[in-house]
This record gives structure tokens, C-alpha cells and sequence, in this order.
């Protein structure tokens, strides 16, 4: 029998993609053994959104190329897209696929097939990718859309994925239904603009919403992967107002809380735009975590737009903020901008952002303490049962066996280090 080793780099949508690759040269009759493993077929699904991404892409291809010099080797994905001329350079690549072609990539495989996949990306129809079930049980990522017509001048995304395109609702439908009967009791929709999803269609985000929070029995939870401040609907606003099952967490990317540096990113809103709507959010649930991202260090950032991002962040009253210092893409707008920001001041602000999203995330986190809370499991270390909350709060109670895949009523007793801490609430009454 042979042996794969698959090692994935990048978002959540790389991680459903790796998740069917396995499972179809599964099907195939191939076993997956460990990435430092030694392994027949090394597959690396790599990602370009940063150099550092791109770099640790060259990495793993080289460690596979070291651990067995006779393996074939598979690079799949955004830094295939965007750098293939890297690429050619190393000899020993046996298979490279784009962003097209990534439905056979395990027909490619079992064939032996050398071929190149590089194509022209904007004029590009959804790929459907089979997954019926994930190796971690509780939480399922289900890729609903992919590619970006948005073309931000700092996102190299929209020359790795291509066009915006989607799947169909029917098969997200049975897809949903079939990781929901292999024990998934939650499901994230996952994509590079998700909130475009069946734009110009007959159908939308919140359509696919109601029919997945409607059809899938035993279905737990609904989770979004990231949405855009610009396309939170007020169908979809309104539809979890009903829902039990579309949890309260949204993450919505920020990227800088500077007007002028909204303006050189093309980010389609304002501070004003971005705040009002947030404000909308809020009034309807009081309690919901809005989590951002934030790029730090943009072309031409001083240190008062810099300021004024730390002030709009506090302000917003973010749950956590993820913090990337700004990289440079080559064919971005942004590359050929005047004025980049020197890379010791972008670590410096970089570090006070990730201060100051501590220092959010724990108020946020803290206003659970004393408080009831439902937690879906999905680990055990060290005597805890780990979990999150519908609004992504992770919880630890003690407790003699794992809880995985279950979800329990939690009294959150304190909270330290960063974590809340609580008790089984049946435990709690008892006691």
C-alpha cells in the first residue's frame, strides 16, 4: 500500500481542501502517514498571502524532498499560482496544480501525471471538492465560495483564487448533512469573500443560512469563518435573531481604523460606515463577539493614522484582534506605493496591537465569569476538558475523561492566564 503525507499552509479553505484530498486517496487505497514521516507522496498545499507564508511553502517542499529522495512530490494551491517560475526552479517537484485542477488532484496522483495546472484564474468555475467527514470530529470547515473580485492593494488573493465563484446550495445541503452524520456538531462556512456568496443569483448568504439551519437535522452550531462589514445583511441580521443555531460571533476584518490608510488599502468603507453598522450589530445582541483583523504598517503609515487604528480598535471593543504586520506582494497595488514602513517599527506596532487585543479579549472574556454558558468540547489535555462557547470563548474544566464532541452546560467560575475557567453546571447545582 502506499503512503501520502499531506502538510497544509494558509486558511481555513487550504484546510477543507487538504481534508479532501486525504479522504479521496484514501478512497483510493492510500494510507496517510505523518508529514516527518518518510512517505511515497508528499503533498505541500501552500499558501502566498504573506513572504513568510510563501516561505515556509519552500520549506516543507524541500523537507519532503530530503526525507525521501525517490518520493513524488505535489505543491498544490496559492504559491503555485502566483510564484510557478520559483517553482520550475526546483528540480525535484513532480506535480504542480494552481488554482484550477484542484477536484483531480488525487486522479492526478494515482496516475503518475506530471502536467502543469497553471491557468488564466479569472475566468474560472466552482470546484467541487468531495468531504464527508473531517479527522477532528467536532467542528467541520465546509467551503461554500471561493476567489475575490475585490482586489484590496495590498491582497495577492485575487491572482492566487481567481474570480469569485460558489458552490451550489443543494450540495452544500448534502454535504452538511453528511458531515453532520459523521458526528460534526459544528460547521464553519468557509471561503476567501464569503459574503458574496450567490451574488447576481437567484440565491445568497443568508438564503444558504436559512436552508442549512432549517434542513440539517442535528446540526449544533453555524458558524461564519469571516464576513465583510459591507455585506452583513439585514436578512442575516434577522435570521439570527430566530436562530438557535447560527452562533453569536462574527468576525469582521477591520484592517486599519485610519480613513486614509482605508483609502490606500481600497477597502470599500470608512470608520464612520464600519462603526455605525457594528453599533446596528450590537443593539440587536448585546453580548455577541465581533473578533477584526488589523494590518499594521502599511505604505505610508505614520505614527498618528498607527494611533488612531489603536484608538478605533478600543473603541470597536473588539473580542481579539488578529495582528498581521503588512507584506509586500509583488503585482499588488501596494508594492509599488511610496513610503513602506520600516520593519523594526511594524514589529514595535505590531507588538501593541497584540497588547491591546490581551487586553480586549480578556474583558470580553470575563464578562462570562459568574455566568452559564453552553460549551461544545473538542479537546482534553492535562485533566481539562477544552471547549468554546457559541461566541468562541475557550473554556477548560476539569475533568477525569475527555468530553469531546459533546456539549454541556458550563457555570464559568473565574478566569486566568487568559482562559476561562468553569464547572459542569449539573456538578455546580450538586455541589
Amino acid at each position: 500500500m502506499k503512503t501520502f503525507a499531506i502538510t497544509t499552509l494558509g486558511c481555513k479553505v487550504n484546510t477543507f481542501e487538504s481534508e479532501s484530498y486525504i479522504e479521496s486517496l484514501q478512497a483510493l487505497g492510500y494510507k496517510e502517514v505523518d508529514f516527518k514521516e518518510s512517505a511515497d507522496i508528499y503533498i505541500i498545499n501552500t499558501c502566498s498571502v504573506t513572504n513568510t507564508a510563501a516561505s515556509k511553502s519552500r520549506q516543507k517542499i524541500h523537507q519532503a524532498i530530503r526525507q525521501n529522495e525517490n518520493a513524488m512530490i505535489c505543491v498544490v494551491g496559492c504559491y503555485v499560482q502566483t510564484n510557478p517560475q520559483d517553482l520550475h526552479e526546483i528540480e525535484r517537484i513532480d506535480l504542480l496544480v494552481g488554482a484550477k485542477g484542484k477536484n483531480k488532484l488525487a486522479q492526478y496522483i494515482d496516475q503518475g501525471n506530471s502536467d502543469v495546472s497553471i491557468s488564466d484564474q479569472r475566468d474560472m468555475t466552482f470546484e467541487s471538492l468531495p468531504l464527508k467527514q473531517y479527522k477532528h470530529q467536532t467542528r467541520a470547515f465546509l467551503k461554500i465560495q471561493d476567489g475575490c473580485d475585490q482586489f484590496c492593494s495590498y491582497c495577492i488573493i485575487p491572482y492566487a483564487r481567481g474570480n469569485e465563484r460558489w458552490a451550489q446550495s443543494s450540495d452544500l445541503i448534502d454535504m452538511a448533512k453528511s458531515l453532520v452524520s459523521s458526528g460534526h456538531k459544528e460547521i464553519v462556512l468557509s471561503g476567501i469573500h464569503i459574503g458574496r456568496y450567490g451574488k447576481g443569483s437567484d440565491t445568497d448568504l443568508a438564503g444558504l443560512l436559512r436552508r442549512l439551519d432549517s434542513e440539517v437535522v442535528g446540526l449544533l452550531r453555524i458558524r461564519l469563518s469571516s464576513i465583510e462589514i459591507t455585506e452583513i445583511t439585514d436578512d442575516i441580521l434577522n435570521l439570527m435573531t430566530t436562530s438557535e443555531k447560527i452562533v453569536r460571533h462574527l468576525h469582521i476584518p477591520l484592517q486599519s481604523g485610519c480613513d486614509a490608510v482605508l483609502q490606500r488599502m481600497n477597502r470599500p468603507y470608512t470608520t464612520d460606515d464600519f462603526y455605525r453598522r457594528l453599533s446596528e450589530i450590537r443593539n440587536n445582541f448585546p453580548m455577541i463577539s465581533i473578533s477584526t483583523d488589523v494590518i499594521v504598517g502599511f505604505p505610508m503609515e505614520s505614527e498618528t493614522e498607527f494611533e488612531q487604528t489603536l484608538s478605533f480598535v478600543e473603541r470597536c471593543r473588539f473580542s481579539f484582534v488578529h495582528v498581521f504586520p503588512y507584506s509586500m506582494r509583488v503585482n499588488t497595488a501596494a508594492a509599488s506605493m511610496a513610503g513602506h514602513v520600516d520593519a523594526q517599527i511594524k514589529k514595535e506596532r505590531t507588538a501593541y496591537l497584540i497588547e491591546k487585543s490581551n487586553i480586549l479579549k480578556a474583558r470580553f472574556d470575563m464578562q462570562f465569569v459568574n455566568k452559564e454558558v453552553q460549551v461544545l468540547f473538542e479537546s482534553y489535555h492535562k485533566g481539562y476538558a477544552i471547549g468554546h462557547t457559541p461566541e468562541y470563548v475557550t473554556v477548560r474544566v476539569v475533568s477525569d475523561q475527555p468530553l469531546n464532541n459533546q456539549c454541556h452546560p458550563v457555570l464559568i467560575t473565574h478566569h486566568k492566564s487568559g482562559l476561562n475557567y468553569g464547572v459542569l453546571a449539573e456538578k455546580a447545582v450538586k455541589s
